[in-house]
């Protein structure tokens, strides 16, 4: 099976590669940037699922035996507080596409406000935190759990949930 990524990023590769290895041993993993077809700093639940989607869904278009994975964070608010949020999606080379979400947690009132006023997140936590792409290593989430939960590991349990959806439903076909 060839399972690709629809981003560059090293964090989300880093979760796909283990989970994937884990579960379907002997599959290629690679990856390649694609758009995410939504807004660069993804403001709800639904925006960022889309994103994920439309990711994964782009892989599949490059490569008809790819199975096309797409991991999205985003940003969404609950009664007036900004929560991070990430979806993930996989499809596969028929068309089927399966979703899941990650772990929320809300974001300290001084970020929210720079992503209110526009800033993607990612440079809001660079500045927030006085650092350099955590997009790329620890994520907002892991700065925000005082490394309890670095990003790839938040993406690791989203492949969790689309590969055991993944598997669980080429079982049933047998």
């Amino acid at each position: 099976m060839k399972f690709i990524l629809g981003s560059e990023n090293q964090a989300k590769l880093r979760a796909v590669s283990r989970i994937v290895k884990q579960h379907l041993v002997g599959s290629e993993i690679s990856s390649v940037s694609v758009q995410s077809g939504v807004s660069a700093q993804p403001m709800s639940d639904l925006e960022t699922r889309q994103g994920a989607i439309n990711r994964a869904m782009a892989v599949c278009a490059l490569r008809e035996d790819a199975y096309g994975i797409g991991l999205e964070g985003g940003v969404r608010m609950i009664e007036g507080t900004m929560y991070l949020c990430n979806w993930g999606a996989l499809t596969t080379p028929d068309g089927k596409t399966f979703t899941a979400a990650g772990a929320q947690i809300p974001i300290p009132e001084a970020l929210a406000a720079e992503i209110r006023k526009g800033i993607e997140l990612g440079d809001a936590v660079d500045q927030y935190f006085k650092k350099q792409d955590i997009r790329m290593s620890e994520g907002a989430m892991g700065m925000l759990t005082a490394q309890a939960v670095p990003r790839d590991v938040l993406f690791e349990h989203i492949m969790q949930l689309l590969i055991g959806q993944f598997l669980y439903v080429q079982a049933a076909l047998r």
